[in-house]
């Protein structure tokens, strides 16, 4: 890789942390859910709405690329995600959450859809060890959000009035910092197809394969955010722990999704990525069992971090596939792939209304459900 190559992954890997900033939605709806008195219904809104925008706009970025390249939709996305961050430091009203929470998922669907892409104007090769590298990238800043948010909430730094709240404003600086080193890397970018509308996008879901990733993602995606959301409630609900003692639970499955992409990387450049997509949903669905039954405490973090690392990879291959199979709608597949992070609002809005009704075991039926199809993707993955 060329020196200059090498400096603008590096820039781009710092963007994929800023794309982790999603994340902390999980740990932030549980401490707004905690300081509100809410349900998990009302809770639940929280990172469904993040996931909601989506839908919305995934497709439409896909099109922005074409126009205004994807290095420009990166920047613009990094600008959104920033602005999210900075209106939890004046309070945490459920209106203002709500709002915060629309722009974080705003940024970050402009920002998967744009980044995922704009990698492979700069390497070359296996693309799903590098985006699986990212993924690696974006874990640690997933990782980090309950520790930050815990480390305000005990006041073990002076965060003021801020609280759990101080991930906001540090994230915000993190996020400026990668504005500014983007908007000074120069990206070759090569020519996009034109004549591609938004009909013409949604018409690549009617090739079998393509809607087959997009489901993947969806249930990929769903069970991510369920898992971020719901094990500290399992942990809370069997084991009468605290919330910031089950906080743990989101830093364990953020600490193996991270050890996942990180060995995933490696891995991938020596095993099929059929294999270890194998291998992963068999490690998800065994976390799912035992989620749904354990009642002791090691046992649900061995679930817990099976689910991590499992679910780590789904993502990087399946996205791989899709971009493989029709390298000449680059952009506009992109856009359909991120449109499937819609899961993360299906799922916990599911999640949420089986959790009222069941306990958190209606929870992981739900996430069940997104193994079992992950199971059978599996069968169509090429190589």
């Amino acid at each position: 890789m060329k020196k200059s190559s090498f400096g603008a992954l590096v820039v781009v890997m710092l963007c994929f942390f800023t794309m982790g900033f999603v994340d902390l939605v999980g740990i932030a709806s549980n401490y707004v859910q905690s300081d509100l008195g809410l349900t998990d219904s009302q809770a639940n809104i929280m990172p469904s709405l993040v996931f909601f925008w989506f839908l919305i706009f995934s497709v439409p970025t896909g099109m922005l690329m074409n126009k205004i390249g994807r290095k420009r939709t990166v920047l613009l996305s990094i600008i959104v995600t920033v602005l999210s961050l900075l209106l939890p430091i004046f309070g945490n009203s459920y209106p203002l959450m709500l709002i915060a929470f629309s722009l974080l998922g705003i940024g970050n669907a402009l920002m998967q859809t744009s980044l995922n892409p704009l990698v492979s104007n700069i390497v070359t090769g296996n693309l799903s060890s590098t985006l699986t590298f990212g993924q690696f990238v974006k874990a640690i800043a997933s990782f980090l959000a309950p520790y930050i948010a815990m480390w305000g909430a005990t006041q073990v730094i002076p965060s003021g009035e801020l609280g759990w709240r101080v991930l906001f404003p540090i994230y915000g600086v993190i996020g400026i910092i990668a504005t500014v080193c983007l908007g000074l890397t120069q990206i070759n970018e090569e020519p996009v197809a034109k004549g591609s509308n938004i009909i013409d996008c949604f018409k690549l879901l009617g090739k079998p394969f393509i809607l087959l990733c997009f489901l993947s993602i969806m249930c990929h995606v769903g069970i991510d955010v369920g898992t971020n959301t719901t094990a500290p409630k399992i942990l809370m609900e069997r084991l009468g722990m605290t919330l910031a003692e089950a906080g743990f639970a989101t830093s364990l499955y953020f600490i193996f999704r991270t050890i996942g992409c990180l060995s995933g990387s490696a891995i991938l450049r020596k095993v099929p990525e059929k294999v270890f997509f194998a291998i992963s949903v068999m490690m998800i669905i065994a976390s799912m069992i035992i989620l749904a039954v354990a009642q002791t405490q090691w046992l649900l973090y061995v679930g817990i971090a099976l689910v991590g690392f499992g679910n780590s990879n789904i993502f990087s291959i399946t996205f791989a596939q899709a971009l493989a199979h029709d390298p000449e709608h680059k952009n506009e597949i992109s856009g359909l792939m991120i449109m499937g992070l819609f899961g993360g609002t299906i799922f916990p809005l599911a999640m949420g209304f089986m959790s009222d009704a069941m306990g958190t075991l209606g929870a992981v039926i739900v996430m069940i459900i997104g193994a079992a199809y992950l199971a059978g993707f599996t069968l169509k993955i090429k190589k």
